[in-house]
């Protein structure tokens, strides 16, 4: 607990001394619970003034969740010299019922349909050296009924125009995109998040999966001020630049030849390994697509089975055109590293467990969820310089075990020596664990 207390004093200055407490309950219990993350479930895990009513109000408070976790992220997790990128996605979890918050229907991606649930988008930094992500912005995507979004008003725009070409229109393509209600909902939420990071360091990039890759999310964060890593479709129709020479008459051409990626001109192969029988073949190219209005860095990855001739490819693309291909390829294998903090959320920390309805408990609960994930980072990190192998389960077992010491030394007549004392927590502590680890000493 004392532990707990003392790396929460560094969100102090935004969370009042009663809510800090309190929040420093709650955190002990979810660290020692080993069912379900409910309000009832972290009360019985809790010392003295954790009751449930404790609990209950600290599910209830108003908090900003995005500067608790932007300062705990640059007191405690941020090191300096090292490079980071942004990385956003949308975590999806079902919930039955009507009453919660927000609930509606939204594709879930581990299921491959559409769910009765929550959605939740996040945005995390992520440790290029260290390759881990710190979930930084969690705002909860809510559907508005009967609310027109801008593609409906261009479709009954262009329904009662007259017949005929609109007088003043151009034949050059409109720069800015109709973005979908998605993107709509997910801008204000990038901008929040960019403008925390204001003054302590900047970024420069930011990936998202394939499901934003197309020119309305390139260009929603282009417009915000970073270079777009992603994945197109494998079948996206991409074209050389027009290289030819001007005929005289008419525009100048701006698209040249189609490309086959299965076929791509040696000039753009950039690597090219054999390795157990499946020939790797990596490209980059500058290329268009007649979605985009400005070309992109593409890189193709090719893969082809000697014994069999079967081919696969995936198609990987950055607004920045001089992003060389071996750090566009990594950049978007870190993007996977926010899906490892959708997993421990729901796993260890109760994003999928909570059974609150209203607006500023469901906020609560799975903001919680996220702000743990950044918290065991910081507990865990001590551990494992002593045991690379520690884990978040080593960790609850480890508080588990200290919290049934804590109430057999309360029975015992006499407390035993500081020494023996000692011996007693760091034993009982590492039952249960996977990877045991004496507790490391503080140096402080």
């Amino acid at each position: 607990m004392p532990e707990i207390v003392a790396l929460l004093q560094s969100i102090a200055p935004v969370v009042s001394p009663t809510v800090l407490h309190q929040m420093s309950q709650v955190i002990y219990g979810l660290l020692i619970s080993s069912g379900r993350i409910t309000m009832l479930e972290i009360s019985r895990w809790t010392e003295g003034g954790g009751s449930y009513r404790t609990v209950q109000r600290w599910y209830h408070s108003q908090l900003i969740w995005l500067q608790i976790r932007w300062i705990l992220f640059a007191s405690q997790l941020w090191k300096a010299g090292h490079e980071y990128i942004a990385a956003g996605d949308e975590v999806v979890f079902g919930k039955a019922g009507k009453e919660t918050h927000g609930v509606g229907y939204f594709f879930s991606g581990l299921q491959q349909r559409v769910i009765p649930g929550l959605s939740f988008f996040v945005f995390s930094l992520i440790d290029v050296q260290e390759r881990q992500s710190y979930p930084i912005q969690v705002m909860q995507m809510v559907k508005q009924e009967g609310q027109k979004t801008q593609k409906d008003k261009a479709k009954s725009v262009r329904e009662k125009r007259s017949v005929g070409r609109p007088k003043g229109s151009k034949n050059k393509k409109d720069e800015k995109p109709i973005l979908s209600p998605e993107l709509l909902r997910i801008q204000p939420v990038l901008e929040a998040f960019l403008a925390v990071l204001t003054g302590m360091f900047s970024i420069s990039y930011l990936v998202m999966d394939g499901h934003f890759g197309n020119y309305p999310s390139a260009w929603m964060v282009v417009q915000a001020g970073l270079q777009f890593v992603s994945k197109l479709r494998w079948d996206a129709a991409l074209y050389e630049p027009f290289s030819g020479k001007y005929r005289g008459c008419g525009p100048h051409p701006k698209y040249g030849d189609k490309v086959d990626v299965r076929q791509m001109k040696k000039k753009h192969l950039k690597n090219d390994t054999v390795e157990d029988g499946l020939r790797t073949q990596i490209y980059q190219a500058t290329l268009l697509n007649k979605e985009f209005t400005f070309p992109i860095n593409v890189v193709v990855i090719l893969k082809t089975n000697l014994a069999t001739n079967a081919q696969a490819h995936v198609i990987l693309f950055s607004t920045d055109l001089v992003l060389p291909y071996e750090k566009l390829m990594d950049f978007y294998s870190l993007r996977f590293q926010i899906e490892f903090n959708f997993r421990d959320a729901k796993q260890y920390w109760g994003l999928d467990d909570f059974m609150n309805v209203k607006e500023v408990a469901v906020t609560n609960a799975a903001n919680l969820s996220f702000f743990m994930v950044n918290f065991s980072s910081i507990l865990l990190h001590r551990f494992r310089q002593i045991n690379p192998e520690f884990s978040i389960l080593d960790l609850k077992s480890h508080f588990r075990g200290r919290r049934y010491v804590s109430e057999t030394i309360k029975l015992l007549p006499q407390k035993p020596d500081a020494i023996l004392l000692a011996e007693i927590f760091e034993h009982i502590a590492r039952l249960g664990m996977v990877h045991p680890a004496f507790e490391p000493v503080s140096t402080a």
